[in-house]
């Protein structure tokens, strides 16, 4: 019944692991139910009904990857692509929310409609092994990045763009005890190390005044005052030809990335191809289509199940939990939300360090090979962008090939989308 419903195999997996998996990815990151109305609610939105439509739209998209593509990935509305609708889409160019929502809504009809014509998955196929190999890595040092900057280990600087912040103040320092704790931990093979680490890390923040205890049990916010709350009038413009163009941009390479990086981590690429990708990527599109009517913004694949897949998640089951934690999270918001970065940092951090071992697959002294990997791998977190980094990497691999005589290796799907991420940057 498990294997039926899930994916889930008794002769390979385990329920407990697969449990603590799913909890593991749903405790970092729970985070973007306070950060996606943080953000949004600067556009006029109103905060608590972002809120509950961010945590029902992540457990609808969630239930389908584990009951459908029965993998062990999670999904909610995505950081970036909610800082594009607010501070570009709204703030920069004056839109209002309701003109936002109604772009996103278009953007999860074409995702739909894209998945149906095998087209994201045949975009998946044609991206080279050993880009696939770089991505996974470049994902890696990215989502360390972030753990490090929520922390507050890594600060902006005016000067060198990011330094060193004040690792002794009280945030920086739990994490890098955290890191500690985990890492001895995971070195003494003990079992749920990364999850444990969470919650000891939370706990010795209370008395360090880091964690912030906000309470335990809430009812969830009425989403009515952003249900359905469409603008049609625009539909026909260039700016919403243009913001749509760019949200399905966005979310299709983020969502490419995270799931070829995060497979091939897991070892669950078969012949360099996700499993079900089709169903993983209806699971995206579907939740961005129902986020849009909940309001919310654009549904994406988290980079962050790749701390679940650490902990030994393979199947949907590990999916299925991270959807019972989101329906929990309704009801028990404030407890959730008391969760600090410091607390999940060092399990960003050492997630990035587990996701860097596919680098041994690449062959680095094969110069057409390494290179566009190596561009794909350190464009991702400077770039702070997993998209950029698979669109530069491509687009120097198919011309470094081209130019040195390798023909053999591009295929036509590989010139076509070269040209057409080169005519991004151009116009």
């Amino acid at each position: 019944m498990w294997k039926r419903l899930l994916g889930f195999d008794p002769a390979t997996m385990k329920v407990r692991t697969e449990i603590l998996a799913g909890i593991t990815t749903f405790l970092t990151m729970s985070y973007i139910l306070a950060v996606n109305p943080a953000i949004l609610s600067l556009t006029g939105m109103d905060k608590g009904a972002v809120f509950t439509a961010t945590a029902v739209s992540s457990i609808i998209a969630t239930l389908i990857m584990a009951l459908w593509a029965k993998l062990p990935f999670a999904l909610a509305p995505g950081m970036g692509l909610n800082a594009f609708f607010a501070f570009t889409v709204c703030l920069g160019m004056g839109n209002s929310w309701e003109f936002a929502l109604t772009a996103v809504l278009i953007e999860g009809i074409l995702f739909i409609l894209l998945t149906l014509s095998n087209l994201r998955e045949a975009i998946v196929n044609a991206i080279p092994m050993s880009l696939k190999n770089a991505i996974g890595a470049g994902i890696g040092l990215f989502i360390a990045f972030i753990g490090l900057q929520n922390a507050g280990i890594i600060t902006s600087n005016d000067s060198t763009l990011v330094s060193l912040g004040n690792i002794t103040s009280s945030s920086p320092l739990l994490a890098l005890i955290g890191i500690v704790i985990v890492s001895v931990l995971l070195i003494r093979k003990v079992k749920g190390a990364l999850l444990i680490g969470i919650l000891v890390t939370t706990l010795i923040g209370i008395p360090m005044g880091v964690t912030n205890y906000r309470g335990i049990l809430d009812w969830p916010p009425s989403v009515a005052p952003t249900f359905f709350k469409f603008d049609f009038s625009g539909i026909f413009t260039p700016q919403m030809g243009l913001t749509v163009f760019t949200l399905l941009f966005l979310d299709m390479f983020d969502t490419i990335g995270t799931l070829v990086g995060v497979s091939t981590r897991a070892g669950m690429m078969k012949d360099g191809k996700i499993p079900n990708a089709k169903q993983a990527f209806m699971a995206d599109a579907v939740g961005t289509t129902l986020g849009a009517m909940l309001g919310t913004s654009t549904v994406s694949t988290y980079v962050e199940s790749s701390s679940g897949v650490a902990q030994g998640g393979r199947s949907g089951m590990t999916a299925l939990t991270v959807a019972a934690g989101f329906i929990i999270a309704l009801l028990f918001s404030p407890l959730f939300l008391s969760i600090p970065g410091a607390a999940t940092c060092p399990v960003l951090v050492l997630v990035g360090l587990f996701m860097l071992s596919p680098i041994k697959d690449i062959d680095l002294d094969d110069y057409s090979e390494s290179i566009p990997s190596f561009i794909c791998i350190i464009t991702i977190p400077m770039a702070y962008s997993i998209s950029d980094g698979i669109v530069l990497g491509l687009i120097s691999y198919v011309l470094i090939n081209l130019l040195c005589g390798k023909r053999k290796k591009l295929t036509l799907p590989m010139y076509i989308m070269a040209l057409l991420f080169t005519l991004k940057y151009i116009l």
